[in-house]
């Protein structure tokens, strides 16, 4: 049997950094396994991530609305409703909202550890809807 959830039943995680909320739909708390972590994100305009990349970790954006950009070395890429990127383990990358977006997140597996190259640990940080602080490692 299919199980099926609400967005606002599933955990909802606010970044100590402001303009960035993630809620997960898979997640070892929810799924029982550490295979891979997807959620939807939402982004302020002007929010941004780190510079960062994870050891471990391959990773992918689907753009449902709004227009940002992704930073990696190869330069700034503007993104759009529609757009799928992919990023590769040990591949540095940021994204800046241009306007409020949203978007799908998936990274594989959900073992990894981030390395932060621009920001502060705060960036990292992740306040549940609860009171909990998570931090992502």
């Amino acid at each position: 049997m299919a199980y099926l959830f609400r967005e606002d039943e599933l955990p909802k995680l606010v970044s100590v950094t402001p303009g960035r909320e993630r809620i997960f739909f898979v997640s070892p708390e929810l799924a029982g396994t550490d295979a891979f972590l997807a959620g939807i994100l939402r982004y302020k305009k002007g929010a941004t991530s780190p510079y960062h990349f994870h050891e471990n970790c391959e990773h992918f954006y689907f753009f449902i609305s709004g227009n940002a950009t992704v930073e990696t070395e190869e330069g700034v890429r503007p993104v759009a409703p529609g757009t799928l990127v992919f990023i590769p383990a040990l591949e540095k990358h940021r994204l800046r909202a241009g306007g409020d977006i949203l978007y799908l997140e998936y990274q594989a597996p959900n073992r990894f550890k981030t390395t932060i190259l621009e920001g502060t640990e705060d960036d990292l940080r992740w306040r549940k809807v609860d009171g909990k602080i998570w931090v992502q490692t």
